[in-house]
């Protein structure tokens, strides 16, 4: 039998990212301004379209391609001349263009810029590559420049990192992580001297080192920490500094090229990833490379906290971004896909049907969560937020990043799953926002990392109380008709918040941290959740029923009582559990340590 005769699959088509999202559109409607709202959602209808025509042709395999690293030219000089593909180019383009980062600091809308443009990115990233990576490090140190930086560097800096025009932008690097630490930069060996000399945008270093992980080494500039204390002075001997990565940093658009080497910035080598192919990652070398001061000295850590802080609302968007991704291909084909001898198709059959359900609740769960702590970022850098938001901020920064990035990759699995033997085929690209999204469990933190970080912002007292009490709120603000309908979800929800009240009591139990952020991320997500379904009973009749259900599934189904017995078994037995653990892993009982 010839390929064109016998049966002929029919290929799914999908809708319009915006048009067809289950959240977006309503959470948008009900966080925003009316006359926000109203001025957005035309953009956004337009740039779904566009991302499954336009927009997802630059990324298709003739026209992207993994970074090419040439060190030495014909002559053996060391050239470093690295090759980016024409899609990743292309698809960073198109992203300046939308005004990532731009809408964040153009502020337009105030504090909703954050969540309009994390809207747009999100729509994005499935089909992006992951250029949002580079842009989201821009964001992080734009913001930087914008608190702490010169005159100057926010005169001829931040223009260009907030740039809507491509050949004017310059992206930026972010150089933390170094050998010996992974996360814990107390131990980073580049070293920063003052060289004596004052450059317009500051104080002129010589940093010399190596940085471990360098995601976006194409950019223009990066921000780094360097120590200008002594090692036994740990994280609070290091200090920020911007670094252009080729020199002159500014030059006339008619001006050669400089060279990647001007900087004395060395590439060892591209690293070899699961994921992120087209992303340019490397291993660098500083040898007396050029760079200048940011803030004030041995103050690095405090000084670039924007960036982290920035950084893990992009990681949390990108998991959900490619969650939605995947969940929208296997909707889509649940609409084209025939069974029982092409009597049925799969959006009949319940069983299959039961399946994105569960896909679409945890996508429901993550979205509202992220764009719910997106919106208090929005409002601390517009100087709106109040203290108990600024608290809730800080606790749930670490947490959203932590549980998206946990949650997600399971739903994405599930969704390749829905497809069969199809979603196993690399054309679809389920296969590459799985691979792409892993890293967002480790990039900015594990959730080990993060789970520690929440710990001791949680400890606080009255952090804690705000959280618990903005919960309690939303929880009595529902009517009492409404009450007796979710009345079980809301007794667990309830119940979870008083197992959380205990959790951080000192001293800490060293297993507590990691299931105590599950608690604090399932009780966030789904009193955001029940805060859209007042709204929903209140204002949208056709869909209140669905939005109602979504909550008390999502309590009674998503994990909240599981997490709430995970906390429970932290808090007892601790140590014999510590040991057992040992033994399980190790094959005998750990010995004590001196």
């Amino acid at each position: 039998m010839r390929v064109e005769e016998g049966f002929q699959p029919v290929p799914f088509q999908e809708e319009n990212t915006y048009t067809s999202d289950p959240v977006l559109p309503d959470l948008l409607k009900r966080t925003l301004p009316p006359s926000v709202f109203q001025q957005i959602e035309p953009d956004l209808i337009r740039l779904g379209g566009e991302i499954i025509t336009s927009i997802r042709s630059l990324g298709d395999g003739n026209k992207i391609s993994p970074p090419i690293l040439t060190q030495y030219d014909q002559w053996g000089r060391r050239v470093d001349n690295l090759q980016t593909s024409e899609g990743w180019r292309d698809l960073k383009a198109v992203a300046q263009k939308e005004g990532i980062p731009g809408i964040f600091y153009e502020r337009k809308f105030k504090e909703h810029s954050r969540v309009y443009g994390f809207a747009k990115m999100m729509m994005m990233v499935g089909d992006t590559h992951e250029v949002f990576c580079p842009l989201s490090m821009t964001d992080g140190s734009a913001r930087v420049i914008e608190l702490i930086g010169t005159p100057e560097m926010k005169k001829k800096i931040l223009p260009r990192l907030i740039s809507r025009d491509p050949s004017f932008a310059f992206t930026s690097g972010q150089w933390m992580t170094e050998r010996p630490g992974g996360s814990d930069v107390s131990r980073t060996e580049t070293t920063a001297v003052d060289t004596g000399k004052s450059h317009s945008f500051g104080p002129k270093y010589s940093l010399n080192g190596f940085k471990w992980f360098s995601s976006a080494t194409d950019s223009e500039v990066s921000v780094a920490l360097a120590r200008t204390g002594t090692a036994e002075d740990g994280s609070r001997g290091l200090s920020l500094f911007l670094v252009p990565l080729r020199l002159p940093l500014l030059r006339e658009r008619s001006d050669p090229p400089s060279s990647p080497v001007s900087n004395n910035i060395f590439v060892h080598r591209l690293k070899n990833k699961i994921g992120t192919h087209a992303l340019p990652t490397a291993e660098l070398t500083l040898t007396s490379t050029e760079a200048y001061l940011m803030g004030e000295p041995n103050q690095g850590i405090k000084n670039i906290t924007p960036v982290l802080n920035i950084t893990r609302l992009w990681s949390a968007a990108t998991s959900v971004g490619n969650l939605r991704k995947c969940l929208s291909i296997a909707t889509a084909y649940a609409k084209v896909r025939s069974i029982k001898g092409g009597s049925q198709l799969l959006q009949d059959t319940p069983i299959h049907v039961a399946q994105l359900a569960s896909i679409n609740l945890l996508y429901r769960a993550l979205t509202h969560l992220t764009f719910g702590v997106i919106s208090l970022l929005g409002k601390s850098e517009c100087g709106v937020a109040t203290t108990d938001e600024l608290r809730r901020l800080r606790m749930l920064t670490p947490a959203a990043k932590a549980f998206a990035a946990e949650k997600a990759c399971a739903g994405m699995e599930e969704a390749m799953a829905a497809l069969g033997g199809a979603g196993y085929m690399e054309e679809n690209g389920i296969g590459r926002s799985i691979r792409d999204a892993l890293v967002e469990k480790i990039w900015e933190g594990t959730v080990v990392v993060l789970a520690l970080d929440l710990a001791r912002s949680a400890q606080d007292r009255e952090s804690m109380e705000s959280f618990t009490s903005w919960a309690n709120r939303v929880i009595s603000s529902a009517a009492s008709d409404l009450q007796e309908i979710i009345q079980r979800p809301l007794d667990l929800l309830k119940n979870a918040l008083e197992e959380l009240r205990t959790a951080y009591t000192q001293p800490l139990p060293p297993l507590i941290p990691r299931p105590a952020l599950m608690l604090v991320a399932s009780i966030a997500s789904s009193v955001y959740l029940l805060e859209h379904a007042i709204w929903s009973r209140t204002t949208q009749g056709h869909s209140s029923e669905v939005d109602v259900e979504v909550f008390r599934r999502w309590v009674l189904e998503g994990g909240t009582a599981a997490a709430i017995e995970d906390v429970k078994k932290a808090k007892e037995g601790a140590n014999n559990r510590i040991d057992n653990n040992f033994a399980i892993t190790f094959g005998n009982k750990r010995k004590a340590r001196m």
